[in-house]
């Protein structure tokens, strides 16, 4: 074996992103070691058809290049959510001919408001990439290690090529809750990941989850679907993930409406998740509404940017009684007010239906945060008797459980959250690179692998 390539193609196009996967491979390749054992390990993404060695992940240096790339993942967003609303206007209407011109309207509104502005500020992008990445000829024995998202990406014909020219490839996979629980996603979303995962299961030859949960469930999908005999022909294995907020600034300004929360005696709990459905925030405000009815002074801050499928649970918290006084929502916290959150909040609260693994637990724990989680499996796996779990399918259990914390001082769990220990991104990092080697390496070069080349 040459080299281990780490891919992280959509990270370094949208350096300001700091969704969940996002902030795994930007934390993983900023503490990549140089070599493990005598093997160099590379940051590499691949634009165009072509291998790039990644100098410099994000630009740094340049405040109006920063603002410009800042600007425009929020008009990425901003676009999405403008197509959502498109959707389901166009959903509702019965006229063909009033769904073709909302079609019209819609296409020439977004020309003028995203695709101009966005392609633009594409192509001063551009301009930064010789200094950021140099090419990089791939070599046989190489390891392309897919970190990154890739389900959406265009890329895959290339990846396709490396394979066939004698490069091994390594997808991680963070979870596979598009195939197991559909109904959280758009129906293209399902569709690409479906198809994504179809792809890997043909042309991956390891496959390394963020948890032995996800682990589990990626041998088991790939049985299902190629058989136990073919699955046994590819290996299987997991790395944990880091806790540190990396994007905080010494003289960043912590969000002043935040501030003043923390500030007041009673006690918050915090809530830190992308707004989407899977997220289960309504059984959230469910339970805090039982508590508040049972005499609850705690008050409920959600932090988190607004996702999909959200816009009823949005106005459920636009028109709540207690919001801005109880209730409290941010939608755009950098990591120093995420970091001030997690300082003085009382306990987390996490009552998701499904995770991969579930960042916000660790990087609240590791802080001395107690937290509060839905009795999921992936939950277990990182809290163990740390944490305090509820029922999802009774809100009266999360309301009984801060209600009980709040009188008694005590948190419900078996275990003293100050006890608890997590690796860092360091340690993170260098799992997911030792974990890759160990299965490679086991594998004999001349073994035959039928799977490992693509028409």
């Amino acid at each position: 074996m040459t080299r281990l390539l780490v891919e992280c193609t959509y990270v370094f196009q949208h350096p300001k992103v700091n969704s969940g996967i996002q902030r795994v491979v930007r934390n993983v390749i900023k503490q990549l070691p140089a070599a493990v054992d005598g093997v160099e390990c590379l940051p590499v993404v691949m634009l165009k058809g072509k291998l790039y060695r990644v100098l410099q992940l994000a630009p740094t240096g340049l405040r109006l290049f920063d603002a410009l790339m800042t600007f425009g993942e929020r008009l990425s967003r901003l676009a999405h959510r403008y197509w959502q609303w498109h959707r389901d206007l166009d959903q509702r209407c019965t006229s063909r001919f009033t769904r073709r011109a909302l079609h019209v309207a819609y296409r020439l509104s977004a020309l003028a408001m995203f695709s101009v502005p966005l392609r633009l500020i594409e192509a001063v992008n551009q301009y930064q990439l010789p200094k950021r990445c140099a090419p990089l000829q791939h070599q046989p024995g190489d390891q392309l290690v897919l970190l990154d998202s890739s389900w959406h990406a265009d890329f895959l014909p290339f990846v396709e090529q490396l394979k066939r020219d004698g490069v091994g490839i390594v997808s991680v996979v963070y979870d596979l809750i598009p195939l197991t629980h559909p109904q959280f996603y758009d129906t293209r979303l399902v569709q690409m990941f479906s198809q994504w995962f179809d792809w890997i299961t043909r042309t991956a030859d390891g496959y390394v989850a963020i948890s032995a949960t996800v682990r589990d469930q990626v041998r088991e999908e790939l049985t299902l679907r190629i058989g136990a005999e073919a699955a046994g022909q590819r290996w299987f294995d997991y790395f944990h993930l880091g806790s540190e907020l990396d994007l905080q600034h010494a003289d960043a300004v912590i969000e002043p409406r935040l501030q003043r929360l923390f500030e007041t005696p009673q006690p918050v709990f915090l809530m830190v998740s992308t707004i989407e459905p899977r997220k289960n925030h309504d059984y959230l405000l469910d339970a805090f509404e039982r508590a508040w009815a049972a005499g609850s002074e705690a008050r409920l801050c959600i932090a988190g940017r607004i996702g999909w499928k959200c816009d009823a649970l949005l106005e459920r918290v636009r028109k709540h009684p207690q919001l801005n006084q109880r209730l409290f929502m941010f939608n755009d916290l950098s990591d120093t007010s995420l970091e001030h959150a997690y300082s003085h909040a009382r306990a987390l609260v996490f009552p998701s239906f499904v995770e991969g693994f579930g960042l916000p637990l660790v990087e609240a724990m590791q802080r001395g945060l107690p937290a509060m989680g839905s009795d999921i499996a992936i939950f277990r796996e990182i809290g163990g008797e740390f944490m305090a779990y509820f029922n999802l399918e009774q809100p009266q259990t999360l309301a009984d459980l801060v209600l009980d914390f709040e009188r008694s001082g005590q948190f419900p769990a078996a275990r003293d959250v100050a006890q608890w220990q997590w690796i860092g991104w360091q340690q993170a990092s260098a799992q997911l690179v030792e974990r890759t080697l160990r299965n490679v390496l086991a594998v004999s070069p001349t073994e035959a692998r039928p799977h490992a080349h693509c028409p």
